[in-house]
């Protein structure tokens, strides 16, 4: 039986529970919650938008979008998010999924953590950053209910969040720093790697051996 939160029914088809299962074996109690409401925080500013959803496709995206923090999907020199997006799309093609659909679950990932340009791309590119900025930023709150709100978070509880998801991602890309290039993970190397010290973009310009 699919369950259903705030209106919000949770994929329950066979492809969504594997997606669940993997998370549940390869994440954290932590990632498990921060995902499920995602979906769900992503879901409800989807209907205040009216935006039509695939929400299968979407689920997985939300699923996924934090495995390239994991020891199972990382890998040494890519950033988290490519991580998770291409495990995502390896999943979706061995469960039948057409190419395109992957690649739109794929941008899901890849993009979740740069601000504004999923909005301008499909919904379910959109909502998985769209959960992920109320879940960690609190951003998009005012298009969800203060009911709804209580559902998911009573579902899926804040535990240590604040500090757990600052954890996860020094956890999660701590030992490939060069790969923070040009995000806001940057700020999380910063607060929990001493000696840090962030590339800037004008220095790698002027040490172009192009000159001029």
């Amino acid at each position: 039986m699919s369950e259903i939160i705030a209106g919000i029914r949770v994929p329950d088809s066979k492809m969504a529970r594997e997606a669940t299962g993997l998370l549940r074996e390869h994440g954290t109690p932590l990632l498990y919650a921060h995902s499920l409401r995602v979906f769900l925080f992503g879901s409800l500013r989807g209907r205040h938008r009216g935006l039509p959803v695939d929400h299968e496709l979407f689920y997985v995206g939300a699923v996924f979008h934090d495995l390239g923090l994991t020891a199972r999907y990382r890998s040494p020199d890519h950033r988290f998010e490519v991580d998770g997006a291409n495990a995502a799309r390896d999943f979706l093609r061995a469960n039948g999924i057409d190419d395109e659909s992957a690649g739109v679950v794929w941008d899901a990932i890849a993009l979740h953590t740069t601000p504004e340009i999923p909005w301008h791309k499909r919904p379910e590119i959109a909502l998985v950053t769209g959960g992920v900025e109320a879940d960690v930023l609190g951003d998009g709150l005012d298009e969800i209910a203060a009911e709804d709100r209580a559902s998911v978070l009573a579902a899926y509880p804040r535990v240590d969040f604040k500090a757990g998801i600052v954890r996860a991602f020094a956890d999660g890309f701590g030992y490939r720093p060069e790969t923070a290039f040009g995000t806001m993970n940057t700020d999380i190397l910063e607060r929990t790697q001493p000696g840090y010290r962030r590339p800037n973009f004008c220095d790698l310009i002027a040490a172009n051996p192009l000159g001029g």
